[in-house]
């Protein structure tokens, strides 16, 4: 897991901060029209209709298809994506597989977007181009890369690079199809065009030359993601964000404030969740969720997988929630910011400038950058801990006792009540609002991992036996 152990307060924060945007305003009749059921008419117009037409037909179709989404949600807005797509196409075109196209694509697709969230930014989650932009805006950017990495010579690309480099250059129909494919186009997820270009040549089926059997694999995403839509309806009402900055909230002793961190971050994911599964439904529908067969042989439907459900809720650990939320993204920042800076030759500096890309990416506001800075600092504290109870022989041999289920409910407490804790000024985005609530639970989060990590490496001292000398030659 070389990529998680320093893309896990990367991934962390991308992960709950991307699309919050989107759910904060579901209650729109044309934005939960657009992400959730419309997606699944088109996918099975495709597999019904078009499955067997030209290439040309099936992009012309993804692309008006996308472009109708668009247009219904945000009007003449959709001029803005537009733009993008066709100065992104032209980039490839007259700059070629060249470091300088590279560039130019990451300069220009990344100024596009901070002065749209110049220009739009509001104290308040809105319904605006911006949203969808965000995710196209990765989408651009890593095309231009997957299309450089095909000028390279085998030997010079990593396994994941030749899994995704472009070996030609796409038309611009190929283009728009690959950035308006309404299984991914308002909120993702993360694909390569050569994922999309294989869907095109139906190749991605489990019946060569057919439409997939994967009908059922979708409606088993649909129906979970509904479930977990409705936990967030139902619970979300109670568990607002706003709530944090009225005085009822402040008259509330310290625990029930802890409490209701811990409930409302868990409730809150689930808008997430229930989005990321639906709209995964549409790619496994469609056949972009095609993954191959496993190690048994049987088929899988996981490309497009956002999110692994049983991991997320059982796992006690930080890391381990990151390593189940928003997996395509994981990937696409892991593939193409912070292995491509491994010629700084400092991890460390590679995490950092990842980190400040996704902190710019996300907008503009300050509760952006406090959400990053204490997963960075709550990621490695956990990374501390574990190597302690790993290293001690008395605390492994308690994580594996009777007492472990004991251990295991304080472990899902504090796992809870510190993945919301970064995530209130992130919602909250500006310091006068999450400055306010931290202040009324008097920076606990802070006050407890600081106080850990200075703790931690004494108690390695008295729990983690010294090695003798002979033993020190050896190793």
């Amino acid at each position: 897991m070389g990529r998680i152990i320093n893309l896990s307060t990367i991934v962390m924060c991308h992960n709950v901060c991307s699309f919050d945007r989107t759910f904060a305003s579901l209650h729109t009749p044309n934005l939960f029209l657009s992400v959730f059921p419309v997606g699944y008419p088109f996918a099975l117009v495709y597999r019904w209709f078009l499955f067997h037409q030209s290439a040309t037909v099936v992009h012309l179709f993804h692309t008006f298809s996308g472009l109708a989404l668009a247009t219904f949600n945000f009007g003449s807005q959709v001029c803005h994506s537009l733009l993008c797509v066709v100065i992104q196409f032209l980039l490839l075109r007259l700059m070629g597989r060249t470091v300088t196209c590279v560039l130019s694509s990451f300069i220009f697709q990344m100024i596009y977007l901070l002065m749209g969230y110049y220009y739009t930014a509001t104290d308040e989650y809105d319904i605006k181009w911006t949203m969808p932009h965000c995710v196209l805006t990765l989408k651009l950017i890593g095309l231009a890369l997957d299309y450089y990495d095909g000028g390279k010579e085998q030997s010079q690309m990593s396994a994941e690079q030749k899994k995704s480099a472009l070996s030609s250059t796409p038309s611009l129909l190929e283009v728009f199809g690959f950035s308006y494919f309404y299984g991914g186009f308002l909120v993702g997820p993360q694909f390569t065009l050569l994922s999309y270009q294989k869907l095109v040549s139906r190749e991605m089926s489990d019946v060569p030359g057919q439409p997939p059997s994967s009908v059922v694999p979708a409606l088993k995403r649909f129906g979970l993601g509904l479930i977990t839509l409705t936990i967030f309806t139902i619970g979300g009402v109670h568990y607002s964000d706003s709530y944090f900055l009225t005085d009822e909230f402040e008259a509330h002793p310290f625990w029930y404030k802890c409490v209701y961190i811990l409930v409302w971050v868990k409730i809150n994911l689930y808008k997430y969740i229930s989005c990321w599964l639906i709209t995964e439904g549409v790619c496994v529908l469609s056949g972009l969720g095609y993954n191959g067969k496993n190690e048994k042989g049987e088929h899988q439907w996981d490309a497009c997988a956002n999110v692994r459900v049983w991991l997320f809720e059982t796992t006690p650990l930080f890391t381990g929630t990151i390593n189940s939320f928003n997996i395509n993204t994981n990937a696409w920042v892991a593939r193409h910011v912070f292995k491509r800076l491994r010629f700084l030759g400092n991890k460390l500096l590679s995490q950092m400038f990842t980190l400040l890309f996704l902190a710019i990416w996300h907008g503009l506001h300050s509760g952006y950058l406090i959400c990053f800075s204490l997963e960075f600092i709550i990621v490695n504290v956990e990374k501390q801990a574990q190597s302690l109870v790993r290293d001690s022989p008395l605390l492994a041999s308690v994580a594996q006792s009777h007492l472990y289920p004991f251990v295991y409910v304080i472990q899902q407490l504090i796992h809870w009540l510190f993945m919301g804790y970064p995530l209130v000024p992130f919602c909250l985005f500006t310091y006068d609002k999450w400055l306010k609530v931290y202040s009324s639970i008097y920076f606990c989060g802070h006050i407890f991992f600081l106080v850990a990590f200075l703790v931690l490496p004494y108690l390695r001292k008295v729990f983690v036996p010294r090695k003798r000398g002979s033993e020190k030659k050896e190793d």
